[in-house]
């Protein structure tokens, strides 16, 4: 299975989220510059022109930019505090090429970078033919620890392997 995982703004996948990862298959994490450009699907896919991956992953800026990959590819994403609200300026649908797919997404509650009222407000007007598991947790800020990663990674898998 090739898992492919993107970070947020200054960030970068740390060994610890790899190695959970990894149980699943190959991990695919480019670094990516934010600083002039946020959303970049396209930039992203060309990266890996002969990989075909079997799950998107992201995580706040990558969340958006997974988002769009995964309508892109036809493919599963699990998103974790998606930047979708601060930039719904992007038209997501003129890249769509293989159709909607399901997504998980985890919300944090006490976020002061992605407010997960928003996102919801966002995700109920725009996306209402996507397939979404949504699950906001009150207390998880910005940052996921590695326990949560884990979990929501584990029921991620279970759910889409089942």
């Amino acid at each position: 299975m090739n898992i492919l995982y993107l970070h947020g703004l200054n960030s970068k996948l740390s060994d610890e989220k790899r190695e959970v990862l990894e149980k699943y298959g190959q991990v695919f994490a480019p670094d990516i510059n934010y600083s002039d450009k946020h959303f970049q699907p396209d930039l992203i896919l060309k990266e890996f022109p002969n990989t075909e991956f079997n799950v998107v992953m992201g995580s706040s800026m990558g969340a958006l930019n997974a988002y769009a990959i995964s309508e892109i590819i036809g493919r599963p994403a699990l998103l974790f505090n998606p930047a979708l609200v601060k930039y719904s300026e992007i038209e997501f649908s003129h890249k769509f090429t293989r159709g909607l797919s399901p997504k998980q997404i985890l919300l944090g509650g006490s976020d002061d970078v992605v407010n997960a009222a928003d996102t919801l407000i966002f995700l109920g007007k725009n996306l209402k033919n996507s397939e979404l598991d949504i699950k906001v947790l009150p207390q998880l800020g910005h940052r996921i620890p590695i326990n949560v990663f884990t979990d929501q990674v584990k029921k991620f898998f279970k759910d889409i392997c089942a």
